[in-house]
């Protein structure tokens, strides 16, 4: 297998390193200087802010974003004195549970040497560290730390054994830790103790610092992306290292020979003019590292979606058809997919928590063999990982180191459209909420023209659908709206701008409700609502009923409503239009007297309460005889032509039926005697006063003529009968 190292570069600007394998992208590094990595530098902060609820302490130690301190990366030597320790060993670590609380151990104000271990992720300022270390060719640096280490990567018991034996061997200092990483495996002493000679003439440099500068400031800078490829990638297997910068391929050469002197280094330098990575067929490769969807060689594929703290990978078979057993044809599409989802996770540098869902597979064995497959694969990965066993489901759990923001986050930018998202409202729900805006806005009695800037499909929306709706809540509430579709709007922004009459801007969009405290809203109960609704407006009748309705409305009983009160209408037949018209010109005192005392009585509600004084009452029932016989005399005029067309009785006839009428009501009317039922001023017929019946002249023109003749006996008649009905009867009911 050949395997490259290219370097392209772009002076001053960007660095781009791939590792090729047998033409294949394994490993892709890009560092730009808008946004060079902090990752490893060594800073002298000063402790702003200590935080007992979680634990944790802010450090400003000269960037924008403070550093978060984790109280389990606080050495011992920040500790109190009764757990203070100078020197901490090798991967023993004090648990959390036996650290000091962090407000014992720092303060507001302290100056602590930091390390950064993770860059800043969207809102979350960079991860700060006190455990220091400084990495070699060969060897890490721990000061402050005791024992020896060898990476964890070397997993062959041997081989560890060898390596501490041959660590053992060196001059190391008393206070200082040092792990034996990969690429020393295997190398003789001398090269060991060159590399260890380095790192302590460095950690002389950065004490020499610490002392000298004044927090915040920046201790150790670790190396450009060049160098730290070539230190912590670079190794036997590579064959050769192309550049296309002659200071780059300088630079490489000179690291090298210091670093392996011992080792042929091939190093070349191109010398095209279309672009190192164009010819090797990388920029499309690169290109396709950024797509949501993943093809695989057989047919499947990956749909890769990440989120600020967690990555989801999903595999589906797609046109992978080669097997008839559904089983075997997940188990190949799974191997295949663990693989190249190694490859992906280096290549895009995601870390956080990862959700795996493979295709389902029966076969306990099966789901073992793609388990296994994934873990051999990651085991080239420099990140730290850590996977959990695949389960019934096909669901792999696993978590990679993130040190710094994914690829595509170095990349892209969030667009300002969508947030995102990429999703925008469409031209309805747009045109749905300006309609929403402008209720609020003209509900605001201090607004008096509206201005809405949308992109132009919503506007031309709001043109051809809601047109009337807009219409109408100008006509209402008398604001002026324009609207406009402004072309330098993207996505689903909208700005409204709301005037009064003179001209000045309003602030209608205020939140009336963003104080705490119980909201109130206005509400109405839905029988108000059905009783201030108007009534429809009555259907015009004919002539004849309506003259008929006003006859019925003339009667002066059934107002009060109950079965005792019901209208003549209702409990005997109607009188015929000819009794209807023979209505007297002129009433007797007596019968005057009776209409005054039942007008009084049915006019009002009853009870002690409602009575009136008797010079009141007597007053109001003149007014009710007087008005009486106006009524009387237009009911003659309405019904006089009626009259003709229907048989009418005998005039004798009609004048018994009207006195047996008459003296029925005189004897419901004794009845009710009583005490509670007198009023002031009644008694018997001699007590009460003599009135003169207005309208002398027509009273005597009624009496001379024929009709008026039947009248007067019929009044006799009625008085002849019942000689007990009237006033004085019921003044002595008991």
């Amino acid at each position: 297998m050949a395997k490259e190292m290219l370097i392209n570069t772009v002076a001053g600007q960007e660095c781009r390193i791939a590792i090729v394998e047998d033409g294949r992208l394994e490993e892709l590094y890009i560092e730009r200087t808008s946004s060079a990595t902090h990752v490893s530098n060594i800073y002298k902060g000063r402790v702003t802010n200590v935080e007992p609820s979680i634990q944790a302490a802010f450090i400003d130690f000269g960037l924008t974003k403070n550093g978060f301190l984790h109280i389990s990366d606080i050495h011992p030597q920040y500790f109190p004195e009764e757990h203070r320790t100078e020197v901490e060993r090798v991967g023993r670590k004090h648990p959390h549970r036996q650290r000091p609380p962090i407000q014992n151990c720092l303060r507001r104000g302290q100056e602590v040497v930091v390390q950064m271990t993770k860059e800043g992720i969207g809102t979350k300022g960079p991860t700060m560290t006190t455990y220091l270390s400084i990495p070699g060719r060969l060897l890490v640096m721990m000061p402050t730390m005791s024992r020896l280490g060898v990476s964890r990567k070397v997993e062959d018991i041997q081989v560890r054994e060898k390596a501490r034996q041959a660590l053992s061997e060196l001059k190391l200092p008393a206070d200082m830790g040092f792990i034996l990483r990969t690429a020393g495996i295997g190398r003789p002493k001398r090269e060991l103790q060159r590399d260890l000679n380095y790192l302590l003439r460095l950690w002389g440099t950065v004490k020499q610092r610490i002392a000298e500068s004044k927090a915040p400031a920046e201790i150790y800078q670790e190396s450009d992306l060049v160098i730290r490829t070539i230190r912590d990638v670079y190794n036997t297997e590579i064959d050769r290292v192309v550049c296309d910068d002659q200071d780059v391929e300088r630079k490489v050469r000179e690291f090298l020979d210091v670093a392996m002197p011992r080792t042929k280094h091939r190093i070349e330098l191109y010398a095209g003019t279309e672009g190192l990575f164009h010819d090797y067929g990388l920029e499309q490769e690169i290109e396709k590292i950024y797509d949501r969807r993943v093809t695989l060689r057989s047919g499947g594929s990956l749909v890769i979606d990440q989120t600020e703290a967690l990555v989801a990978v999903d595999v589906n078979s797609g046109r992978f058809r080669e097997h008839s057993d559904a089983e075997t044809t997940a188990l190949k599409t799974n191997l295949e997919a663990a693989e190249e989802i190694a490859r992906q996770l280096r290549l895009r540098d995601m870390g956080g928590v990862i959700i795996i869902d493979f295709i389902d597979m029966r076969d306990l064995k099966n789901r073992r063999a793609v388990d296994r497959a994934l873990r051999n694969t990651m085991k080239d990965d420099r990140a730290k990982t850590k996977i959990l066993r695949i389960s019934s489901f096909g669901i792999v759990e696993m978590t990679r180191q993130r040190i710094r923001p994914s690829l595509k986050d170095s990349i892209y930018r969030r667009c300002t459209f969508c947030d995102g998202t990429g999703l925008i409202k469409s031209e309805e729900s747009q045109s749905l909420l300006v309609m929403r805006c402008l209720q609020r806005a003209t509900a605001n009695e201090e607004v008096a023209r509206v201005e809405i800037d949308v992109t132009p499909s919503a506007a031309q929306h709001l043109g051809n659908y809601q047109r009337r709706q807009i219409g109408e809540l100008e006509a209402s509430t008398g604001t002026t709206v324009i609207i406009r579709g402004d072309p330098d709007l993207g996505g689903d922004e909208v700005r409204v701008k709301c005037t009064n009459s003179r001209g000045s801007e309003v602030a209608w969009a205020r939140d009336r409700l963003a104080g705490r405290g119980k909201r109130t809203v206005k509400t109405v109960e839905v029988g108000m609502v059905d009783k201030a609704e108007p009534a429809p407006p009555p259907e015009e009748a004919p002539e004849g009923e309506k003259i008929e309705k006003k006859a019925k409305k003339s009667r002066p009983r059934g107002k009060r409503g109950g079965r005792k009160h019901k209208t003549r209408a209702e409990q005997a037949p109607e009188d015929s239009e000819e009794q209807k018209a023979e209505v007297p010109a002129e009433e007797t005192e007596e019968e005057t007297a009776k209409k005054a005392k039942k007008s009084r009585r049915r006019g009002r509600r009853g009870g002690r309460k409602h009575k009136k004084p008797n010079g009141q009452a007597a007053e109001e029932g003149e007014k009710e005889s007087q008005g009486a016989e106006e009524t009387t005399a237009g009911r003659v005029e309405a019904s006089q032509e009626q009259a003709a067309e229907q048989e009418a009785p005998t005039e004798e006839a009609a004048g018994e039926e009207k006195t047996a009428k008459k003296a029925k009501k005189s004897r419901r009317r004794g009845r009710r005697g009583g005490k509670k039922h007198k009023k002031p001023g009644e008694g018997s017929e001699e007590q009460q006063p003599e009135k003169e019946a207005p309208g002398e002249e027509s009273t005597m023109k009624a009496q001379t003529s024929p009709r008026g003749i039947r009248r007067k006996k019929a009044n006799e008649n009625a008085l002849s009968v019942a000689p007990n009905a009237g006033p004085a009867s019921r003044s002595t009911g008991g």
